[in-house]
């Protein structure tokens, strides 16, 4: 079947729904926020400490031992979460507790995993 070509000869078709949709929508900042929320959910190890801190908050040795890695390792994925304010620390003596700072992410996966079959 051809690709027919379709061409928009005016400035806007429906003037009040642009006006209306315009004044709503969210400064750039929103969706370069919304964006990066994503980038870091794009990374299953990622995942896996954000689900990990969404049940009960953890160190970097019992996130190590829970995941299967190295504490360097895990580390840095916290570091990269840390940056992008989806964790947070809390130091207490010399252990460091990492827990959730954007409930945002509790509710994501909580919803998500509703909907997805966990097969092992």
């Amino acid at each position: 079947m051809p690709i027919t070509k379709v061409s928009c000869d005016v400035d806007a078709i429906h003037e009040e729904v642009v006006t209306r949709i315009s004044a709503t929508m969210p400064e750039g900042k929103y969706f370069y926020d919304l964006a990066n929320l994503y980038k870091m959910f794009a990374d299953p190890t990622r995942l896996k400490v954000l689900w990990a801190l969404s049940q009960e908050d953890m160190c970097v040795c019992d996130l190590a031992a829970l995941l299967g890695m190295t504490k360097s390792a895990i580390s840095h994925q916290l570091k990269s979460l840390r940056m992008s304010n989806l964790v947070k620390y809390d130091k207490q003596g010399k252990v460091v507790y990492y827990s959730l700072a954007d409930e945002r992410v509790r509710f994501i996966l909580e919803n998500e995993s509703k909907g997805i079959e966990h097969n092992e």
